[in-house]
């Protein structure tokens, strides 16, 4: 549970009262399933090769090698590829929506420092202070997270993964007490939004949802696996539970009003200033732990390139350079709702939803599948390829008709 989840909302917003949290509800048992089919898959070929472990883009690849087709068996290996191809997109991806998240909420507190004040609880109108461009903060953002990309010791990341979890479970409790307070007659919000406008719901939610690329090494990890589906299930359970509740109610608090991430529309006093703060400290720390799997994918396969000697420079100037990348993006792309959506809906909904029953049906199609089992997948991929088609083209036809795409403006006004 990372960003996604304060851009749920906006989602709402963008389904519907009621459309909203009842396709939250679909989608975190489609991801769900999705991520138990992976596991079972995973399980099939460890016992066939004897292996004790197998990763995501190798169940994959042996999922291809296992179907009837010969020309998907002798092109297997670009199962592996696809996946890792995903993997890396997804989680710059993140990279990118996290470095927006960043400079949206930094820029914020300080515009509205010299009039943030102790009482939280009284209307007024609060004028910000115009500072520099978002894109500048961004820009200051990235000698810190060249820094902390430089370190290569998992061990030491998981620090930074406790801070990240400390504040930003402190800052999702604050934020959930606020919004279930005084929330206005929602007999006004549309039951179901426009059918224009669900596309960007859809990539916002599954962009939330999207973490079946840890599914397979948290199994690994656990000390008896054969509970895993069950603690699956049950993690799932309570996160979709929590995406519906932050979903519905930040959009019931806010209505029309809502942004981006919902930590923008929270009051300029001092205790929910600091819940941006402690996001900010977390988001950093989430940074490094998300940039830690397209590193571990593309410097091994570099290094192996080059002789010994260059290892280390090579190793040093592309974590760089991916950190570089990731800023440049997230300046091209500087809205934060439009960056969850694209990057939900091109490469979130491939390893989410489209892989996933494709691999069943290659692992098992073979040794016997009921017809409804078949058709079962078919739909949910099906479902997942017109999400990734029309979320896409949606997320990236408001890109370029906003005007924030060419311009953002250096103040803001909002009510306390």
């Amino acid at each position: 549970m990372g960003t996604g989840i304060l851009g749920l909302p906006l989602a709402v917003k963008n389904a519907g009262i009621l459309m909203g949290p009842l396709s939250l509800l679909v989608m975190g048992f489609i991801a769900c399933h999705c991520m138990h089919i992976l596991v079972r898959c995973a399980r099939h070929f460890c016992r066939r090769l004897n292996k004790p472990f197998m990763d995501y883009g190798h169940t994959v690849m042996h999922g291809l090698e296992a179907s009837p087709s010969a020309w998907l068996q002798n092109h297997a290996h670009w199962g592996r590829h696809i996946v890792s191809f995903f993997l890396i997109v997804t989680q710059l991806g993140f990279c990118c929506v996290y470095i927006v998240f960043l400079a949206d909420n930094l820029k914020q507190v300080v515009e509205a420092v010299n009039s943030t004040t102790n009482h939280c609880h009284y209307n007024q109108t609060v004028v910000l202070t115009p500072t520099m461009d978002s894109r500048l903060y961004m820009l200051s953002f990235l000698p810190i997270l060249a820094l902390l990309v430089l370190v290569r010791n998992l061990r030491v990341l998981t620090i930074f993964s406790l801070l990240a979890n400390i504040s930003m479970l402190v800052s999702l409790v604050i934020i959930t007490q606020y919004i279930a307070q005084e929330i206005p007659d929602p007999s006004q919000l549309p039951l179901v939004a426009s059918w224009k406008t669900y596309p960007l719901f859809f990539g916002t939610a599954i962009f939330s949802f999207e973490s079946i690329g840890v599914v397979l090494p948290l199994e690994n990890k656990m000390k008896d696996a054969r509970s895993f589906p069950a603690i699956l299930s049950l993690g799932m359970s309570i996160i979709t539970v929590l995406y519906i509740g932050i979903g519905a109610l930040g959009y019931l608090r806010f209505g029309g009003d809502i942004q981006a991430s919902i930590t923008l529309n929270l009051p300029n006093c001092w205790l929910y200033q600091s819940v941006k703060l402690l996001y900010i400290i977390g988001i950093l720390c989430t940074y490094t732990l998300q940039f830690y799997v397209p590193a571990e994918i593309i410097i091994p396969f570099t290094i192996s390139q080059v002789p010994k000697g260059w290892a280390l420079p090579v190793d040093l100037s592309i974590r760089l350079a991916m950190v570089c990348l990731t800023c440049i993006l997230a300046i091209l792309i500087p809205r934060l709702d439009l960056v969850l959506s694209l990057v939900g809906s091109v490469s979130s909904s491939a390893l989410a939803l489209i892989i996933p029953p494709l691999l069943e049906i290659s692992t098992y199609c073979s040794e016997g599948m009921s017809p409804l089992t078949i058709a079962k997948d078919a739909l949910i991929s099906i479902l997942g390829f017109v999400g990734f088609v029309v979320g896409t083209y949606q997320a990236l036809d408001e890109l370029i008709e906003s005007e924030d795409f060419l311009t953002i403006s250096n103040s803001t006004i909002f009510s306390q």
